[in-house]
């Protein structure tokens, strides 16, 4: 148990990287996944997403970075900002590689339990890998980012070496953070089907608007409660979503900030009718933009 899911990554990389090892960081994604183990000293290596393949990563790209000797392999699944989602086919390939090459996976699974379809749990690589490592929280798919609890699953040598690490720099979470957390998962049948109702919902509202608007592209999420939207005006991401915010109060995050310019990042899991407001507000600034 570790303080939130960014408890957990950092807990993972300070526990089995070391200066000098190679690490492949699949991005966008949190910065922690490839700014820590560069602090380490690590060789970083990142694999870019691209829209033309759906957001999931190119295999044959990630043998090329995965060499022999590789420690880990850092992804998240489902995607954040994409909302892309590996389903367990592409992971099994992703385990072939990692295997070869002897390398740890770290699988941020912290949308875990909001995919779009079926049951919403996506395949979780600690059940697929002898050196799966899974960590999530309590943060996104549960809606109680307030507790800051979250989790790692691996085996147990690396249990060990971080319960060490969490020694000095986490100690304990709190204790009614704890209790608060155990009896959301003692229900957590009603807690993910609230989260899936919002989600489902507001995800087809966001595709609804999207086929509308003709400055606006994407691949759609499923997964997540995120997605990247790609617009078609002769400006940056930061400066569209500063004169956005500016003008009518509604807040994207530009894509530059992800390495992901001409996008910007949409978070689309509140309330409907707030989502609702804010997307014919949108609709009206794009609509002032010159042709």
């Amino acid at each position: 148990v570790t303080h939130g899911t960014i408890g957990a990554n950092m807990l993972v990389h300070k526990a089995l990287v070391g200066a000098g090892d190679r690490v492949v960081a699949i991005v966008p994604t949190y910065q922690q996944h490839y700014s820590i183990p560069e602090s380490i000293g690590a060789d970083v290596q990142q694999l870019q997403l691209r829209e033309n393949d759906g957001f999931l990563p190119d295999l044959d790209a990630l043998r090329d970075l995965v060499v022999p000797g590789t420690k880990l392999i850092a992804l998240t699944n489902p995607n954040n900002p994409t909302g892309a989602l590996i389903e367990r086919p592409m992971l099994e390939e992703i385990v072939q590689i990692a295997r070869a090459a002897g390398a740890w996976i770290l699988c941020d699974e912290v949308y875990r339990g909001t995919d779009q379809h079926g049951a919403g749990m996506t395949t979780s690589i600690a059940d697929l890998y002898e050196k799966g490592i899974s960590t999530a929280g309590m943060s996104k798919a549960y809606s109680l980012a307030g507790l800051r609890l979250g989790w790692i699953a691996a085996p147990q040598e690396v249990i060990e070496a971080v319960s060490i690490h969490r020694d000095y720099d986490t100690i304990s979470v709190g204790v009614i953070d704890d209790y608060f957390a155990a009896l959301a998962l003692e229900h957590r049948e009603k807690v993910l089907a609230r989260s899936q109702t919002i989600t489902r919902g507001n995800l087809s509202l966001l595709e609804d608007w999207v086929e509308k608007e003709p400055r606006i592209s994407w691949v759609k999420p499923r997964s997540g409660t995120t997605a990247l939207l790609k617009y078609d005006l002769p400006v940056s991401s930061k400066e569209f979503c500063v004169t956005l915010l500016n003008e009518t109060g509604v807040m994207f995050t530009p894509g530059s900030a992800m390495n992901m310019e001409g996008y910007v990042r949409i978070g689309y899991a509140n309330n409907p009718d707030i989502l609702k407001k804010g997307l014919a507000l949108v609709s009206d600034f794009l609509a002032r933009q010159p042709e």
